[in-house]
């Protein structure tokens, strides 16, 4: 179809050029085009759009973005697609959760819809944003291509002042999710692949003045407020009631930021305290809710304002057994309160960026979060574009979520090779997270010479906190390894660990030996038991508070699932180590209240 039309223009390039990508893909879409948009009132696009797999990119190749609409009787080519009919899928959601026939579909798939836009008042303008779309998505309006974003958890938004017209408008996306050499992550993971817009979309209204980002944290001389915005505003107002603060910050360049003098009572997971906070300028207002604290380490400790914190942890993927990775509030509060049935003060969300809500939940609630970007296993880290791919995921979350106090880590990747090459792609991470956000600690999952039984990662030396991902009574053996580990490496900055667990099949395993519920439980009580006496180790995340579906784990106990999760894959059904870990963090949680009634507070 189309392959002799006016719109393909060359029907040997339309069928041929495998360099049709190119145009489309330059990732204009980025951290510097998002929008702040707490307590905005956007017009959600979610619901039913008109929908096509594409396996070939016969889409891009033969310009579908810019058909028009067109009875079938008036057309005088065969169309291979019809954008405006036919099949359709419910945004948010994943492809695979829609029909059998998709379920291990990799590559692009097309999604359409019309928009009626009325007049917009002069000067104002209008943008579209994403909350995540797996993983390069492209955006067109009205058959105008307006960029494309690289990251398949990160929001991004997209200016269409210009290309909406008054009246019915067609959106368009294509998303692509096939695993290439040069993405983050790349080919190689060990959770699903899940393709499609699966979180929310909504088309915003501003003034000419936009305000694009805000950071408000704790300084040692008050609370630093920065602000920035694009368009003819010089100043903005701040208002924290709560604060009985009103302050005017001037703008230069569209960017602006004061300290002011105040004692704002700390957010703690036993005292989560929140303030409102309202910022304007030219016009445009944003809102939001922050909460104030410090965390540092100091030696081997961890300090959340200024005491050490044992940090009683679980791991948590965003999968759901019927939905996919769409999420939502109900879905992240049952989550929330498992953990706090476990007696968690924190969670790991791996291993990419877990829905905004989950922190701002998570700020309410009193938990304190781990957040990471997808640098998992092999990335390809001598690449530019690799790298270029990596530092924008990382920035696009740390402006998204650095107004909230739960969150205390930023990782920068998962168990990756020492190499030279990925030590100055991961140090550069981490010391791009310290310039973005000062305020934070920096981790990542680190490697265990295990000829040595000792940590001899070099990035290490180049984060706050060392993870640690070990799975003795699993794929290692032996538990004593982890007291030689400590004492061999002698670490001079905390250790968590990151990762650690055992299969339970709850509903086809054996009774006893891998895979059963039984050893699962054993591996826990053994985990626990050697644990108990590791000074080094400052807090843990077990893998993993759920099941979830990965394409790797094909055995007769897993069958396309990972089963290392203390409840089962219906988020309902708890395994016997649910309460092992949960008898464990209630006996630390006790030790440590008890301790801290014995130590005076600072001035007594």
């Amino acid at each position: 179809m189309l392959e002799r039309s006016d719109l393909a223009e060359n029907a040997l390039q339309c069928l041929h050029d495998e360099d049709y990508d190119r145009p489309f893909n330059t990732q204009a879409l980025n951290a510097d085009t998002m929008i702040f948009t707490g307590g905005r009132q956007g017009l959600a696009l979610d619901g039913t759009w008109n929908f096509c797999v594409d396996l070939l990119d016969t889409g891009l190749r033969q310009k579908w973005y810019a058909m028009t609409p067109e009875a079938p009787e008036d057309r005088t080519e065969p169309w291979d697609y019809d954008p405006y009919a036919g099949e359709t899928v419910q945004v948010p959601s994943c492809w695979q959760m829609q029909k059998e026939k998709w379920y291990f579909f990799e590559g692009s798939a097309w999604y359409t819809r019309a928009l009626e836009a009325g007049p917009l008042a002069p000067g104002n303008r209008r943008f579209l944003r994403v909350g995540a779309a797996q993983y390069d998505c492209k955006v067109f309006v009205n058959g105008q291509f307006l960029g494309n974003h690289y990251g398949g958890s990160t929001p991004f938004c997209v200016e269409v002042t210009e290309a909406l017209r008054d009246g019915t408008n067609w959106i368009m996306f294509c998303v692509n999710n096939a695993r290439t050499l040069d993405r983050v992550p790349m080919r190689n993971t060990d959770w699903f692949n899940y393709g499609g817009i699966y979180r929310e979309v909504a088309l915003y209204e501003t003034p000419a003045t936009v305000i694009r980002d805000v950071f408000v944290h704790l300084a040692d001389d008050g609370i630093r407020i920065a602000v920035t915005a694009d368009g003819p505003a010089t100043e903005a107002e701040v208002e924290i009631p709560g604060l009985s603060l009103s302050l005017v910050i001037a703008l230069t360049s569209g960017k602006g930021d004061v300290t002011v003098p105040a004692r704002p009572q700390l957010w703690s997971p036993e005292d989560p305290v929140l303030y409102d906070l309202s910022i304007s300028a030219g016009g445009d207002r944003v809102t939001d809710r922050v909460g104030f604290r410090t965390i540092e380490r100091r030696g081997t400790e961890i300090l959340l304002n200024g005491k050490p914190v044992f940090l009683r942890g679980i791991s948590v993927h965003e999968d759901d057994a019927t939905l996919g990775k769409v999420t939502s509030e109900a879905d992240l509060r049952r989550r929330f309160a498992h953990a706090k049935e476990l007696g968690c003060n924190y969670l790991r969300l791996a291993h990419y960026p877990h829905h905004e809500l989950a922190a701002q939940i998570a700020d309410e609630l009193g938990l304190m979060l781990w957040e990471e970007v997808p640098v998992y296993w092999a990335i390809d880290f001598a690449n530019p574009a690799t790298r270029r791919d990596a530092e924008n995921q990382l920035r696009e979350l740390i402006h998204r979520d650095r107004n909230r106090a739960s969150v205390i880590i930023w990782s920068v990747g998962n168990e990756n090779p020492d190499t030279d090459a990925r030590l100055e792609f991961m140090k550069g991470l981490a010391d791009l997270a310290k310039a973005e956000d000062p305020t934070r600690l920096t981790s990542a999952a680190c490697l265990v010479n295990h000829a040595k039984l000792k940590i001899e990662d070099r990035l290490a030396q180049h984060i706050d906190v060392i993870g640690l991902n070990e799975y003795y009574g699993w794929y290692e053996e032996n538990f004593e390894e982890l007291g030689i580990i400590g004492r061999n490496s002698a670490p001079d900055r905390p250790v968590v660990i990151s990762e650690t667990g055992a299969d339970g099949d709850s509903e086809q395993g054996p009774a006893r030996g891998l895979f059963s519920l039984a050893y699962q439980e054993e591996v826990y009580e053994r985990q626990i038991e050697t644990l108990r006496g590791l000074d080094y180790v400052k807090g843990m995340s077990p893998w993993i508070l759920y099941d979830f579906r990965v394409e790797r784990r094909q055995n007769p106990f897993q069958r396309g699932w990972n089963r290392k999760g203390l409840i089962a894959g219906d988020k309902a059904s708890k395994k016997p180590a649910f309460a092992i870990l949960a008898a464990y963090y209630a006996e630390r949680a006790r030790a440590e209240a008890a301790e801290a009634e014995l130590v005076p507070e600072a001035g007594t």
